[in-house]
């Protein structure tokens, strides 16, 4: 049986990698993206000359209107999606006397309402399957804080304790429901920290890749992880 994912923010470096890993072990990847389509493509194009199966999808996780109709439509022509990895998610970063309501809403309408918008309409085909897997990808800023990221911090904070309640929602029905907090990623994301800071915070000296990150999340989605559910793993070189 060949297991179906949507991985949100698929177009981006993690949630590219991560899709290009599910894929690699298997998976029917629906790829997510916002806003850009073309690296959304890209992505799959490339699981597809890997012999793989991928397919692109755009909506906007923040609006659960749109969100419903398009997972609708989704689940129309698949039956269920067994895996999600919500992994969308935006910074805008500003000390908190100077934050903006803009900036502290669409942070956390992102990462946290669109964990609701986006698991909700799936959450009863896995249910009814009796098999699901998902994944949120948090962030060490929602466990230790960071300046100038209370928005940040408070959305991903809020993706840990929504998947420990539902990973007692529904453990019984065999989904489970984990959480991977990377610590600094190779991306576009920490261009503007100089690699001397990087070396000096993370005891491994070096920033992870998207690929390490992708690893841990495969395997929270594969079959071996059957008996893991409501955890957080931090994955960050050894910061925490």
């Amino acid at each position: 049986m060949t297991r179906k994912a949507l991985i949100t923010g698929g177009s981006g470096s993690i949630g590219g990698a991560i899709a290009e890993r599910l894929a690699a072990d298997g998976m029917q990847v629906w790829i997510h993206y916002r806003s850009n389509p073309d690296s959304a493509q890209q992505v799959a194009d490339r699981i597809i000359a890997q012999g793989g199966s991928a397919s692109i999808t755009g909506f906007d996780v923040s609006n659960g209107e749109q969100c419903q109709q398009v997972l609708d439509a989704l689940l129309a022509s698949e039956d269920s999606i067994d895996v999600v990895v919500h992994n969308a998610g935006i910074t805008a970063d500003a000390p908190f006397p100077g934050m903006e309501e803009k900036q502290w809403k669409e942070v956390i309408d992102t990462s946290l309402h669109g964990f609701f918008h986006v698991t909700r309409p799936l959450i009863m085909p896995m249910i009814r399957q009796r098999w699901g897997r998902i994944v949120s990808i948090s962030s060490i800023a929602a466990l230790h804080g960071n300046r100038g990221q209370t928005n940040y911090a408070a959305a991903k904070a809020g993706l840990i304790g929504a998947t420990r309640s539902l990973a007692k929602e529904v453990a019984s029905r065999g989904i489970c429901t984990n959480v991977v907090a990377p610590g600094f990623v190779d991306t576009g994301m920490i261009r503007d920290i100089p690699t001397e800071v990087i070396k000096e915070v993370v005891p491994m000296k070096r920033a992870g890749s998207p690929a390490e990150i992708a690893a841990v999340v495969a395997f929270l989605c594969s079959e071996d992880a059957s008996y893991i559910t409501g955890e957080v793993v931090n994955v960050s070189g050894g910061i925490i």
